[in-house]
Order: structure tokens, then C-alpha cells, then sequence
């Protein structure tokens, strides 16, 4: 314990050392200068560019390295050379846990530890996957009410992290995935999950509770979950008269709503209730596919963290989670090449497909493996950057991300070689501006 408590420490002063790449309050204008620009994924990337920045936020985007004072602007006018340098704009996961850590032995820490703890984990969470190149994120499921504080820490520029999206805590019927498993009754009724709900009327107050809690998003568990530590299966949990009521109550109360599924009843229960997205969605088939289409909702594959915990029941039993409790290691050795698969189909039928990791089940700060594992399964590599740009910020109806145009937050992520050309260039971001502020730089050569 006190070995993670030194660890602990260290993340949390370098987080409060990184403070320092946001500076003081921004100067009037940035330029900078772009050897390519990928303005827009999804569009073709062009040489020598220069993004105007002002406030925090893009005013043009020209041809060519123009200098201050071709502009109107000061002479002293700030400019970042990135003349050498793929620019694009920041990436964007829309599945993150950014309390929680990537492995199993950590579960025993929510009945030992305050929620001032998990906002510390949170803090420190929060810079490794800002350093990684992702600006926006959505946080889909944290106990407590450390979630609400790092988001709001985060936009007063209190600590360095990624613009942040919260769900606070899922959705959930008693005893379904987002309750609090595995321990006797005095302790479970002691430590409730907030978002437990068992009926139309009573998920109606749910969603609303969670939406006074603060909550930019509703995250709904549809179905069982691999890491619950209860033998109920992945199958669906929450009846169609639930879910609508969910589902109708989010968007009354403006809000995008979500749904961690796993079984085909589940996931097309939430497709018909008119959830916006689907988390995961592992055991979909050709049917399910087809209702994504209809509907135009999202799937949100989350398949590096199953790449990461083992995809095979050798490397599962190896791994991260190889300790899980029996009832969890009897699912999480079901799930094999499903991801993968899962992905590759919904990619070839054409279905909207928008990145989210699941990070905190894989390590935070690797969340742009994403990325390659997409282009694995089929995808080029612009359409994997569109899915964690363009495409999450429809997705979870995030405006002003995903692009380089004006009026759009000064988001900005840079890499020495094109991810374009190699999609593995993603894991090696060397400069991450978040609101027009410098977080990671190049470093001189």
C-alpha cells in the first residue's frame, strides 16, 4: 500500500507540474504554422497551413507560413512552428472511467477510500490521456461525486486534463451491472450506486436525479457486464418500457443518452428505445446491424482493452484480470476475437462507428491503440481518425471538436510522421494544445 501511495503522490505532482504547459492567460492571437493540416477528417490534408487562433478558439485557417504582420496582427503575435509536423485536430473518446485503474485487484478500494481519493486517481488519470493527444472526453460511469469535481477542475484550469464530458453514475436496475457487487448485504446497502432504478417511473427519476447530480451525459447499463462480479450473464437486464422511459426522459432533459450492452436482445431493446449509441455491443449480428442502420444510432466498440486484458484464453489467464473473481473470468474468457469481429462487421455494413476505449480497464494513456486496432480490422486510416474526431463529436453531440475551422475550440495535436501513412504514428504525439493552450510542445532538436 505505501508503494501505491508513492505512486500515487508522483502521478499527482506531475500533474500539478504540467499546469505550468497551460501558461498565463492567453494572448490575443496564435499562429500556427502546420507542415500538413488535416483540418478536417475525412477531407484531403494540405501542405504548409496556418491556423489563426484567437482566445482559445480558431478564427481562420490559411495557405501557406503567414506571418503576423501579413495578418494585422503584433509583432510579438506568438507563433508555433510546427513546419515538420503532421497537425490535426484533438481526439476525441467518448468511453473512458477515469477513477478507476486497469486491473482487478483495485475493486476493494471503493469501500476503503473517499471519493477525495478517485479524484486524485482522476487528476492523474486525466493528464496521461491529455499527454496522449486526446482533448475531449467522456467519462461514462464513476462513483460518487469526484467525476463532477475533475470536470469542473478541468475547465477552470485548476489541473491539466482533457475537455470532459461526465455520466456520474450508470443507470442501472437492482442488481444489474452498475450496482455494487460481491460484498455482504450491510456493505452493499451502505455504498448503493446512485443510479439504481427499477421501473418505468422510477428510471424516469433516476435520469433526472442524475441530470441534477450534473451530468452532461446518461450512461444506461442494458444488459449484463463482463466485469460485475455476479454470475447474472451479459444478457438484457432493463424491460423496453424502462428503457424508453430513459431514453424519452434524457432527451427531454436535453441530453444524449447511451447504453452499455453486450447481448443481442440488449443492445436492439436500447436501439429501439432510441438510445443514441451503443457501447460495446459485442454479441450484435447481421440483424442488429441493419436496426443500427435504421436507426442511425452509433456503436462505440471499446476493442483495445480486450486486445490488452487477452483475447485468448492463454493470454486472459496471463494478464491484467488473470485474479478476477470466478464469475467475472467465466465471461471475460467469452468475449475472444468477438470485439474485433463485432467491429468488422459493423464496419462493412456500413454502420456509424465513433472511438471509445473503455480506459480504465486498459491502461489510461493508451487509449490511441484504438486507433490501430481499427485499421486491423479493416478500416483505412482516415476513416479510424474520422471515428475519434468527426465522427465522436456527432456521436456524443459534442459541438465545437473534431475539426481545425473557425469558430471551433483551438484543439490541436501534432506528429512527426503521418498517421495517414501509418496509422502507429497516433501513439507518438508530440504536442497537444487544448483551448489554444500549450500543454505538450515539441521539443527543440
Amino acid at each position: 500500500m505505501l508503494s501505491q501511495m508513492k505512486l500515487l503522490l508522483r502521478g499527482c505532482l506531475a500533474v500539478i507540474a504540467a499546469v505550468g504547459f497551460s501558461g498565463p492567460a492567453l494572448a490575443e492571437a496564435t499562429l500556427v504554422h502546420a507542415g500538413t493540416l488535416l483540418a478536417i477528417p475525412g477531407d484531403s490534408p494540405q501542405s504548409e497551413a496556418t491556423v489563426e487562433i484567437h482566445d482559445g478558439k480558431i478564427k481562420a485557417v490559411h495557405s501557406g507560413f503567414v506571418t503576423p504582420e501579413s495578418l494585422s496582427l503584433d509583432a510579438d503575435t506568438r507563433v508555433i512552428d510546427l513546419s515538420n509536423q503532421f497537425v490535426m485536430p484533438g481526439f476525441i473518446d467518448l468511453h473512458v472511467h477515469l477513477g478507476a485503474y486497469a486491473n482487478a485487484g483495485a475493486r476493494g478500494l471503493y469501500v476503503r477510500k473517499p471519493d477525495a481519493y478517485f479524484a486524485l486517481i482522476g487528476a492523474q488519470n486525466a493528464h496521461k490521456t491529455l499527454m496522449a493527444g486526446f482533448t475531449t472526453v467522456r467519462d461514462l460511469g464513476s462513483r460518487g461525486y469526484s467525476i463532477f469535481a475533475l470536470r469542473d477542475a478541468i475547465a477552470e484550469g485548476i489541473v491539466p486534463g482533457p475537455r470532459l464530458l461526465v455520466a456520474g453514475s450508470a443507470i442501472t436496475p437492482s442488481g444489474g451491472h452498475g450496482d455494487f457487487h460481491g460484498y455482504r448485504e450491510e456493505v452493499a446497502n451502505a455504498l448503493p450506486a446512485t443510479g439504481t432504478c427499477d421501473g418505468a417511473d422510477d428510471c424516469m427519476r433516476a435520469v433526472r436525479q442524475m441530470v441534477k447530480r450534473g451530468a452532461d451525459v446518461i450512461k444506461v447499463t442494458s444488459t449484463g457486464g463482463v466485469l460485475s462480479n455476479t454470475n447474472a450473464g451479459t444478457g438484457q437486464q432493463f424491460t423496453h418500457e424502462e428503457l424508453v422511459a430513459i431514453a424519452n426522459t434524457a432527451h427531454m432533459l436535453g441530453r444524449k443518452v447511451t447504453a452499455h450492452a453486450h447481448a443481442k436482445p440488449g443492445i436492439e431493446a436500447a436501439l429501439n428505445a432510441g438510445f443514441d449509441s451503443i457501447e460495446h455491443s459485442m454479441w450484435a449480428d447481421k440483424d442488429t446491424m441493419k436496426l443500427f442502420k435504421k436507426t442511425g444510432a452509433f456503436v462505440i466498440p471499446t476493442v483495445y482493452p480486450i486486445s490488452y486484458v487477452g483475447d485468448t484464453p492463454e493470454k486472459m489467464k496471463q494478464g491484467p484480470f488473470k485474479d478476477a473473481p470466478p464469475a467475472v473470468m467465466e465471461k471475460l474468457l467469452a468475449l475472444g476475437r468477438q470485439p474485433k469481429d463485432m467491429t468488422r462487421m459493423a464496419h462493412n455494413m456500413g454502420v456509424n462507428i465513433a472511438l471509445g476505449t473503455d480506459s480504465g480497464v486498459s491502461p489510461h494513456g493508451e487509449n490511441a491503440n484504438e486507433f490501430v486496432e481499427y485499421v486491423g480490422i479493416g478500416m483505412s486510416p482516415m476513416e479510424a481518425l474520422m471515428a475519434g474526431t468527426v465522427r465522436a463529436a456527432t456521436a456524443g453531440g459534442i459541438e465545437g471538436v473534431g475539426s481545425i475551422a473557425p469558430g471551433m475550440y483551438a484543439d490541436l495535436v501534432a506528429m512527426s510522421e503521418s498517421p495517414l501513412e501509418d496509422i502507429s504514428a497516433v501513439l507518438d504525439v508530440n504536442f497537444v494544445m487544448r483551448d489554444g493552450h500549450v500543454f505538450k510542445a515539441v521539443e527543440a532538436k
